[in-house]
């Protein structure tokens, strides 16, 4: 099983969740967090004085799923969600032991 960590602009979401729909996705969790990468923010100008605006709004959305289907998503994200400016995104994929519902107590892909 992988987790896959996406970072995303906020409004690609929607994209997105057709994404996990088509791979038939059974939940995600979304995190609305703040950030930079290369691009380390951009500069504003407000009543003649100039500032820099460091960190970016993003959404952190995680799922876990099968190997093969993190494969897809990630490969449909990279086809439909590239962009040519920079803060598109990322994509972190981890692997994951285990995964047990609470409720029932059933392990693995079954849990999910």
């Amino acid at each position: 099983m992988k987790k896959l960590e996406i970072i995303i602009k906020p409004e690609r979401l929607e994209e997105l969740k057709e994404i996990f729909n088509t791979c038939d996705v059974q939940g995600m969790m979304l995190t609305n967090i703040m950030g930079y990468g290369n691009q380390k923010g951009y500069k504003k100008s407000y009543r003649g004085t100039a500032y820099t605006v460091n960190f970016l709004p993003k959404l952190k959305v995680e799922t876990v799923t099968d190997a093969e289907t993190a494969g897809i998503i990630i490969k449909l994200i990279t086809d439909r969600l590239t962009t040519e400016e920079i803060g598109g995104g990322k994509i972190f994929v981890y692997d994951v032991e285990d995964v047990v519902r609470i409720r029932t107590g059933v392990h693995g892909k079954d849990a999910i």
